[in-house]
């Protein structure tokens, strides 16, 4: 890893576009941590304010954070409106991106003799590669990674160890497949015959587009007619799963363990937090964002933001749970009142017993 002095690095983030400034000594630093574990030479940053109080006691050798956050004594700064974005391109400049390892084609590997390997292939030894499979330039496998029959992938594909591309799916350029997870497999497709389920044989396929990454063990269904799609730049994390039939659009993020059931539509630059579920045959609309463990049950318009199960508007969930947190104290509150009133009324009772015996 290259040593960078402070006022290098502020000219690459500024020629990201994020201009940054430095306030301090112009020191070396070798790597990026985080404010807890940084040490001497380390770089680290501050985008969440939570984390403030760790400025006082970091080790880090200089901290990126935005203008107006307090300097601890000694301590050099960079300053950028973006701190988020300016160490993002600051790991890149000091650690640059994973380097695989080169096999060439191993001897080991498994490649039908119809199938069709790019320039720059990296097969590695126990990858699997069946007949008519098309792999375009500098496409990486790892050990157990398998491409189905016919299955298409464009330049620079990665696949990382026991990721799994059915026969006839398509990888657009630069998708990034991680460990264990499966593109293409059948659809929860089935019909109900007497008291028994008929398998739908699914015969459509998936196309993942240029530039998604997908996290470790995700599932997308082949559609059972016609294509399951995730849109171009997309980025799913772990453990996520996506129903037969489903369109995710571009640009979304998708955090773990999203469960998305069959024939959704997912529009442009939409954010589904962990844990969110889709109900099957909806559409969401462009740059929705729908909070962790959401339930989402029918349309969403574009730009909206839910949260709860069932989801509803953000601020409307939020008072929701307001009312709940309150609702023990707002319960004993109620109680008291009832049995005030019940005392009220036993007592109204008695005297009115006692007055109508007095008039007898």
């Amino acid at each position: 890893m290259p040593e960078l002095l402070l006022s290098q690095l502020c000219r690459v983030i500024s020629a990201h576009g994020f201009p940054a400034t430095l306030e301090g000594r112009d020191v070396h630093v070798r790597s990026v941590s985080t404010l807890e574990d940084a040490g001497e030479g380390e770089l680290s940053f501050l985008s969440n304010p939570k984390y403030a109080r760790q400025m006082e006691t970091t080790r880090a050798s200089a901290v990126i954070a935005a203008p107006g956050v307090p300097t601890p004594d000694g301590r050099s700064m960079v300053r950028c409106e973006n701190p988020y974005a300016a160490v993002t391109v600051a790991i890149v400049a000091i650690h640059g991106h994973r380097r695989h390892p080169q096999w060439g084609v191993g001897d080991r590997a498994e490649i039908h003799p119809t199938a069709k390997l790019g320039a720059g292939a990296n097969i590695a030894p126990g990858a699997a590669i069946c007949a008519g499979a098309v792999l375009g330039d500098d496409c990486t496998l790892y050990p157990g990674a398998f491409v189905g029959e016919r299955a298409q992938l464009g330049n620079g594909v990665v696949l990382f160890p026991n990721a799994v591309v059915y026969d006839d799916c398509e990888l657009g350029d630069r998708v990034v497949i991680h460990a264990g997870s499966v593109i293409g497999e059948d659809g929860l497709g089935y019909a109900p015959v007497g008291d028994k389920w008929m398998k739908i044989p699914q015969v459509g396929k998936v196309v993942v587009e240029p530039d998604v990454e997908i996290g470790a063990n995700c599932t997308i269904d082949r559609a059972t007619l016609g294509t399951t799609r995730i849109g171009t730049g997309s980025k799913l994390s772990n453990l996520i799963a996506i129903g037969h039939g489903s369109k995710i659009g571009e640009n979304a993020m998708i955090v773990a363990l999203v469960g998305i059931a069959g024939s959704v539509t997912v529009g442009k630059n939409v954010t589904l937090a962990g844990q969110v579920g889709l109900a099957g045959h909806l559409t969401i609309g462009d740059g929705v964002s729908v909070g962790a463990q959401a339930g989402v049950s029918g349309d969403v318009e574009p730009g909206a933001k839910l949260l709860g199960s069932p989801a509803v508007d953000i601020n409307v969930a939020k008072r929701q749970f307001i009312a709940i947190q309150r609702l023990p104290a707002w319960t004993r509150d109620v109680n008291r009142q009832i049995k005030d009133l019940q005392d009220q009324v036993a007592a109204l009772q008695a005297a009115l017993k006692s007055a109508d015996g007095s008039r007898r």
